[in-house]
């Protein structure tokens, strides 16, 4: 990735000298049979310390070997220092657990660098070896080092990647993420884990979520050790955050009286919902 960004008005003056959006996490198997999810997703994230915004910007696929092949256009955004956008490619309609919450961007429309233009089938990021580009541009990137590169990830069997070695192939049940900054090199950078899509327009401040009133312990059982969460009273537009305030789970439906929460893991969440039009919230642990 480009340490020192060049292109006027891509990253704002404000946070020029170390404002880094790079590809955070990257998920192939999107409606396979036996998959995770129903779709591929890309996932970019500002590692920097300061407001970093991308304007112009592309994201560009390409094989296993060859040359780039499809690109699409990022809106002009602005990420804060460790927002995510989550961006929801194409997938198989085979299979799949469950679908991405609220993610940023829904490709619809795919630009073939022959020219080609194809609607409504999302970009098609192969399944165990590829390569992605974030680019300043659309002009096809050549490489790893190619002057409109923000940054590059290669996995799999991939013919150019950053630094020595590609990122590990994703699966079906896992996706590749980013765990140690960016050090330009993928082998280094990216390591195959559980999916953990985060949409920016999901996720609340947790200093938000305990503003909320928590009046009235409106959940029978804060401890959940079947799948279901029992509502003491009638509620609506529950939503479910992970205890750092990322949303995964909503269900705006009214008058709620249990909610399955079996496609989560063991662990913290915190609930929130609508009563009598109040806001409230609790906390659970699933077990």
């Amino acid at each position: 990735m480009k340490k020192v960004f060049t292109i006027v008005g891509l990253v704002s003056m404000t946070a020029f000298s170390n404002a880094q959006i790079v590809i955070n996490e990257i998920y192939t198997g999107g409606g396979v049979l036996g998959a995770a999810i129903t779709n591929d997703f890309i996932e970019l994230k500002n590692i920097g310390t300061a407001t970093a915004s991308l304007s112009g910007a592309t994201l560009q696929y390409g094989p296993a070997n060859g040359n780039f092949t499809q690109y699409y256009n990022i809106p002009s955004i602005s990420l804060s220092p460790g927002q995510t956008y989550l961006i929801q490619q194409g997938g198989e309609n085979l299979g799949g657990l469950i679908n991405l919450v609220n993610p940023n961007l829904i490709v619809n429309v795919v630009l073939g660098f022959n020219g080609s233009t194809n609607v409504n089938v999302g970009a098609g990021l192969a399944l165990t070896s590829g390569k992605v580009a974030l680019a300043s541009n659309a002009t096809l990137v050549t490489g790893p080092t190619a002057s409109n590169v923000l940054d590059f990830v290669g996995y799999g069997l991939a013919d150019q990647y950053e630094g020595s070695a590609a990122a590990p192939s994703p699966t079906i049940l896992n996706s590749i993420s980013r765990t140690s900054g960016d050090t330009n090199s993928n082998f280094v950078d990216f390591t195959s884990t559980l999916p953990t899509p985060q949409s920016s327009a999901s996720t609340l401040a947790v200093s938000d979520i305990q503003s909320i009133s928590t009046s009235g312990n409106f959940i029978k059982n804060t401890l959940v050790k079947n799948n279901e969460i029992i509502f003491q009273k009638d509620v609506k537009d529950v939503k479910v955050y992970t205890s750092t305030g990322q949303l995964i789970k909503t269900n705006p439906l009214n008058n709620n009286d249990t909610l399955n929460i079996a496609e989560l893991q063991k662990g913290s969440y915190i609930v929130t919902g609508v009563i009598n039009n109040k806001a409230v919230s609790q906390k659970i642990l699933k077990d």
